[in-house]
């Protein structure tokens, strides 16, 4: 394969594997280092890549492990959700202000649900990837993860709804 059949086939996905990256580690210029590995180590397979039933869930397999190899090398998760799309950019000033403060609180909520779980939100909910390839790249059961999401999403929304009526967590 030449690099720009390369390019073809990683250009589709090559945005999500940064996302991720920059979901578990945080810093925009490690999860740029992160995606430039994975790519490396795609090209270096580039031969063997028609032998695998989805590349894309090789390369977020590859993203998962380089980015806990690096968590677990450096410190302790401190994830934080960045998604660019919470706010309606035509709701009023007031709304848009409301939006921003529940959003916050969603990531602070994230940030202390177990790895596990923030990394299967990440990629169901923000991502938007499917429980089979979510399975894939866990090396985890469809249905553990779709126990591990619902749990996930009920310790969100609990604790949602009490910062609402408390207004403090």
């Amino acid at each position: 394969m030449n690099q720009k059949e390369f390019m073809q086939l990683v250009n589709p996905f090559k945005d999500k594997v940064f996302r991720v990256a920059k979901r578990l580690l945080v810093s925009t210029e490690e999860a740029e280092d992160a995606t430039q590995e994975v790519l490396v180590k795609l090209w270096n397979r580039n031969e063997t890549l028609g032998e695998y039933k989805s590349v894309e869930a090789v390369a977020m397999t590859m993203t998962k492990n380089y980015c806990l190899d690096q968590l677990k090398s450096k410190r302790a998760g401190n994830l934080t959700i960045v998604h660019n799309n919470f706010t309606d950019r035509e709701a009023g000033l007031h709304k848009q202000a409301e939006d921003r403060d529940t959003w916050q609180w969603v990531e602070r909520i994230m940030n202390d649900l177990p790895e596990q779980q923030r990394l299967i939100v990440q990629m169901r909910d923000v991502e938007e990837m499917e429980f089979e390839e979510i399975a894939e790249i866990l090396e985890m059961t469809e249905q553990a993860i779709r126990t591990a999401l619902s749990r996930a999403r009920k310790t969100i929304r609990e604790n949602l709804l009490k910062t609402h009526r408390y207004g403090i967590g």
